[in-house]
């Protein structure tokens, strides 16, 4: 890799690393959440559904102002009003507060989600963008594999508000990094003005590209499964397989493992394939993976290896679908990069929430729910696949 794209997949993959590390480095506290604050467990996960709701809805405005102002002024908003609400978290006197907190820690984190995303196409296209976005996944995929082990290692001596003071210091170390490693990307004279019919009609475009929502729900379908791992990993592994904080830390970064590797490959394989048959290949792979996952636990198969190893086969399916499935939907939208990464990443968080919210909500302290849940999704990311080749004509990606 060319060391102006190494640069900048290793600054945009750290931003993009803000969001990760505020969900996966409270995961191992959540029990000890619902204990203190003497609530039924179900409460705990409702914080994550307040932060996956803003952090999806609110993406939809920072693409449009990073249209209008640029890329950095809007990161610099989110990445400060992420910082102090960390803090609030962390001095939540009752477990309402640390809910309404964690909303606008999701508020503050959706900069970090869709703006890079418009920085990679401010100056990459194709395989250049995809082998951009792939390193900038491998960084992000450290995240799931240290974050909850960080989280344990603080929470263990000084209590869970320790994960949020520790999320807090990486934020200011975020801010810098911006301030002085970052340039901005979109010129004055590119700038879109503010004008609210604009944004509604870029909405519009989006809405009604076939081939763009296509990409977008299929990558997220592999994000809500993941989500759905989420919302139950903690109970599952620490509850029902009996391990400690530390362990489930450490089992937890497996599931990342395949992703990290996976990713790796995707420019690559695109270049040979192209990104239209890698995808296809791919969520087929995850699908299969997934439903041998579900088969195997109803036939009364409960192994715990077995769980985690078909968990990582399909996350190393989904490290070749979402990193090639974003460039794809962005690739016809230069123009309004911006908002199309936006309004992408908001329809992806949005899948992710409600399959925090169903799984929560039906999860009886077993794996059942949690297969069938990620099985669901690698079907639908299939269905998704052949509808969009079929509504619209699936550019080679060279």
């Amino acid at each position: 890799m060319k060391p102006e794209l190494l640069k900048m997949a290793l600054i945009l993959g750290l931003l993009s690393c803000v969001g990760p590390f505020a969900i996966d480095m409270y995961l191992p506290a959540m029990p000890a959440m619902a204990e203190d604050y003497g609530v039924p467990a179900a409460m705990s996960q409702y914080t994550l559904v307040a932060f996956f709701v803003a952090f999806g809805i609110c993406q939809l405005f920072y693409g449009p102002a990073a249209d209008m102002f640029g890329r950095k002024p809007p990161l610099y908003f989110g990445l400060v009003l992420f910082l102090f609400a960390s803090v609030g978290c962390a001095l939540a006197p009752t477990i309402e507060w640390l809910i309404a907190l964690r909303f606008v820690q999701g508020v503050g984190a959706a900069s970090v989600m869709s703006i890079p995303r418009a920085i990679i196409r401010d100056r990459y296209t194709g395989t250049e963008a995809t082998r951009l976005m792939t390193t900038i996944m491998l960084v992000v995929s450290v995240s799931p594999m240290l974050a909850p082990l960080v989280g344990s290692l603080l929470m263990e001596p000084f209590g869970w508000p320790a994960v949020f003071y520790g999320v807090a210091l990486a934020t200011l170390a975020s801010l810098l990094l911006i301030r002085f490693a970052l340039p901005e990307t979109l010129p004055i004279a590119a700038r879109t003005p503010l004008e609210i019919g604009a944004m509604f009609d870029a909405f519009r475009v989006l809405l009604r590209d076939a081939y763009f929502m296509g990409m977008t729900l299929i990558g997220g379908m592999g994000m809500a499964s993941f989500f759905a791992f989420l919302s139950v990993s903690t109970f599952l592994y620490t509850d029902y397989y009996g391990l400690t904080p530390t362990q489930f830390s450490l089992a937890f970064a497996l599931n990342a493992l395949g992703f990290f590797i996976a990713s790796q490959f995707a420019a690559n394989l695109c270049e040979r394939f192209g990104g239209v048959a890698v995808v296809k290949w791919a969520v087929t792979g995850f699908a299969l993976s997934a439903a041998l996952n579900l088969l195997l636990n109803l036939l009364g198969v409960d192994d715990f290896a077995m769980l985690v190893g078909l968990l990582l086969l399909g996350n190393a399916f989904l490290g070749l679908v979402v990193p090639t499935s974003m460039v794809l939907s962005l690739d016809d939208h230069g123009p309004i990069a911006g908002t199309a990464a936006a309004l992408g990443g908001t329809l992806q968080m949005m899948l992710g929430a409600a399959a925090i919210g169903i799984v929560s909500a039906v999860f009886d302290g077993t794996p059942l729910i949690l297969v069938a849940a990620v099985a669901t999704c690698g079907v639908a990311a299939v269905l998704l696949f052949l509808l969009t080749l079929r509504q619209s004509p699936a550019p080679a990606m060279s």
